[in-house]
């Protein structure tokens, strides 16, 4: 096949852009099996795209690194108050007390129910400096990493002219308004491309992200992911695992992970889309990261690899 980001010319190209265009979504995709020379899949995959909770992998492999540094004792417990927490749907974010957890803990829950409020806790912790140091030395080029959540939320806040973040989530889930917001922005907001988080992920699984033994643990978090309604909705239930890390902001539905069918290897594979309607529940959105990424893979685990 051609090589990728060489247009729309071949046909599993066509195929994919096909299936974006009638779940109703703009995509971009890169796969690309890991452990020695291959073949790649891609669609538009050095196209700048917004990261939305994506942040959190580049993130996680910093926290990794100050632990291999002895800069952070990931067993030292942490009081998280309620009045710290950054809003979402998931984890501290929608407790109401404050909770004492481990560093470890707080990168877990980051990870597996992608947890805004742990997050920003971990950000606070290990510093944006070294989240860029991470993209630096990975040779990430493409990707820039601008702040945590909570600064995503404040431009989100001003950007639509609401009081707070569930109006300002409202007004974007509104067809009719279209407001004009920088997190939707590549060129504004943390941006990557999807052969650059192939290319993270390829790291990890080969430990040199950081060391093997945090390594081991940032996939075994990325492989204890609760969601799987994008890319794991795409491969059969028995005999493949598949580890990863959503993102999500509005139209944006983003996810970047490894799929491993038993006794092959690996394949990493990113998957960015943005929708063309703005309502925040639209399956077809979720599901089409799935079937892209299976027409990906399966063209990769055809035998020309």
């Amino acid at each position: 096949m051609s090589s990728p980001g060489s247009g729309h010319g071949t046909d599993l190209e066509r195929e994919i852009r096909a299936t974006f265009a009638d779940a109703g979504v703009h995509g971009r995709l890169h796969a690309v099996p890991l452990g020695g020379p291959s073949r790649e899949v891609g669609v538009d995959p050095d196209e700048p795209v917004v990261m939305a909770s994506v942040y959190k992998v580049p993130l996680l492999v910093a926290f990794c690194r100050r632990v291999d540094a002895g800069e952070l004792d990931p067993r030292e417990q942490v009081t998280v108050e309620p009045a710290e927490r950054t809003a979402g749907p998931s984890g501290l974010s929608v407790m109401r007390d404050p909770v004492t957890l481990s560093w470890r803990d707080l990168a877990c829950s980051m990870i597996t129910v992608s947890d805004n409020a742990a997050a920003d806790v971990v950000l606070r912790r290990v510093g944006l400096a070294a989240v860029l140091e991470v993209l630096h030395d990975l040779e990430l080029r493409h990707t820039r990493v601008h702040g945590g959540t909570a600064e995503v939320l404040r431009t989100l806040v001003a950007d639509t002219a609401t009081p707070d973040t569930d109006a300002a989530f409202r007004a974007l889930g509104s067809n009719d308004a279209a407001p004009a917001i920088r997190a939707y922005d590549a060129a504004l907001d943390s941006a990557t491309t999807a052969r650059d988080m192939t290319r993270l992920l390829a790291a990890i699984w080969g430990d040199r992200a950081a060391s093997p033994g945090q390594c081991a643990f940032a996939r075994d978090l990325l492989g204890a992911q609760v969601w799987s309604h994008r890319l794991r909705s795409g491969f059969p239930p028995v005999g493949v695992r598949v580890a990863g890390k959503t993102g999500t902001l509005g139209a944006v539905r983003n996810e970047v992970g490894v799929v491993e069918f038993d006794g092959e290897r690996p394949v990493a594979v990113a998957v960015f889309t943005r929708a063309a309607r703005a309502e925040a529940v639209l399956p077809r959105a979720d599901a089409v990261i799935g079937q892209a990424a299976r027409l990906a893979v399966t063209d990769l685990r055809s035998g020309r690899l």
